[in-house]
């Protein structure tokens, strides 16, 4: 345990969680981190983006700890840009994937993270990007296949996110995890990924142990991580899964709530 906290080690999920609305992270926030880790807690990041999409903001923030992008399937020292571990996703099973599920609700939309510290997110037609995030245009399918990949994105014309993965989970759940990360965010990731994955391996090299965890997130891929950890905090705008399974949910990202739970266990333990 460190002095000031009862937890020694700090998972955070990036959107919608760490980061408020406009994709900034508010002065509160960082200043109940900082106050955290000169208490002697270590911060991780733990997010659903691939590195590419993830190192901006990390330096942005001064970040030079290990992170866990991709959900799960890469583990990244921040400060020296170095990708430690990386997972792939086996491109035949995530083709067998992507015909089942299609066979099921008809055509899909599709975009890809390609492997690797500068790999990029391929779009194809009709596929809607989050955000201002860069990403390359892609036509012929063959491309999605050219190189290795972390996952697959779809979207559907007409099924929610929650219904899309619902289905994609009953028809493709025996050749790849199915994860909804967000509203238009379902992924497709190699078997048996998720953050728990990514972050115990992480806290692993930090020689820290899931009862030293306290967790925040705010959407059913998180659900993982919480299971991992001894303490989950769902935000304020979290999904109705995530809250589900959460031991205390917070004021919402937008609201600081990463601040005010670690503000609280500040002055409990002070």
């Amino acid at each position: 345990m460190s002095d000031g906290l009862p937890y020694r080690l700090i998972a955070t999920d990036l959107d919608g969680t760490l980061l408020r609305g406009d994709d900034t992270i508010s002065p509160r926030t960082r200043a109940a981190l900082v106050a955290a880790t000169e208490a002697g807690a270590a911060h991780i990041v733990v997010t659903g983006r691939a590195v590419p999409w993830t190192r901006h903001i990390l330096d942005d923030l001064g970040y030079e700890g290990l992170a866990v992008c991709g959900q799960g399937a890469q583990v990244y020292d921040a400060g020296q840009h170095r990708l430690l571990t990386s997972v792939t996703l086996d491109r035949k099973l995530a083709g067998v994937a992507l015909a089942k599920i299609e066979a099921e609700v008809g055509p899909l939309y599709i975009a890809a993270s390609r492997d690797g510290l500068d790999g990029d997110v391929l779009v194809g037609p009709g596929y809607a990007v989050t955000g201002a995030l860069p990403s390359t245009p892609f036509t012929d399918v063959s491309d999605l296949w050219a190189a290795p990949l972390n996952k697959l994105y779809i979207q559907h014309p007409r099924l929610s996110s929650d219904e899309l993965a619902e289905a994609a989970q009953g028809a493709a759940g025996g050749f790849v995890t199915v994860v909804m990360a967000g509203e238009g965010i379902v992924e497709l990731l190699p078997l048996g990924l998720s953050k728990a994955t990514g972050l115990s391996l992480a806290a692993r090299r930090l020689g820290m142990k899931a009862a030293d965890t306290i967790a925040f997130g705010d959407m059913p891929n998180d659900i993982p991580m919480f299971a991992w950890a001894a303490h989950g905090v769902a935000m304020g705008n979290a999904h109705a899964d995530l809250r589900a399974v959460a031991d205390e949910v917070t004021t919402s990202n937008d609201e600081d709530g990463i601040a005010v739970v670690l503000e609280r266990l500040l002055s409990e333990h002070a």
